[in-house]
């Protein structure tokens, strides 16, 4: 099984508002970086989206390493979505895109790291740029 190395940011020029969203996929020395946007969206949606659109693009099972300054998104894979999914997401916010992620995950052996954002990281703030970057995409498309 490859071993990935996700890296994913989100952002929302308002709360709601327009959002993107920015992964950079890596496999040894090779990387994809891809990003994406929502008019009308939340800062917590385009951090899930970012791995959702990361994990989609992977063409094989892989051992995935999702490295993401969310606590949101890392809480979320690594400890609360085994008792979303008992309890059916009732009072959980975004299930859409939870139950979105289940499908794209399955195939996958998905750990999440937390890392802290805006504080030198490389990677995290690459993602940030290119997650802003496709907000401001979506802002500029409703003016």
């Amino acid at each position: 099984m490859k071993k990935i190395t996700l890296f994913s940011d989100g952002s929302a020029l308002g709360n709601p508002g327009p959002g993107g969203y920015g992964v950079i996929l890596r496999y040894g020395e090779s990387e994809k970086e891809l990003s994406g946007f929502e008019e009308h969206t939340t800062n917590n949606r385009m951090e899930l989206k970012g791995v959702i659109e990361g994990l989609r693009a992977l063409k094989e099972p892989c051992e995935v390493s999702v490295i993401s300054d969310s606590s949101y998104v890392v809480k979320g894979i690594n400890e609360w979505l085994i008792n979303w999914i008992k309890r059916n997401f009732k009072k959980v916010k975004n299930p859409d895109l939870w139950k979105e992620y289940i499908e794209v995950s399955k195939l996958h052996k998905i750990d999440a790291i937390w890392v802290r954002g805006h504080d030198g990281h490389e990677e995290n703030e690459r993602c940030d740029v290119l997650a802003k970057e496709a907000a401001q995409v979506a802002k500029d498309r409703l003016t």
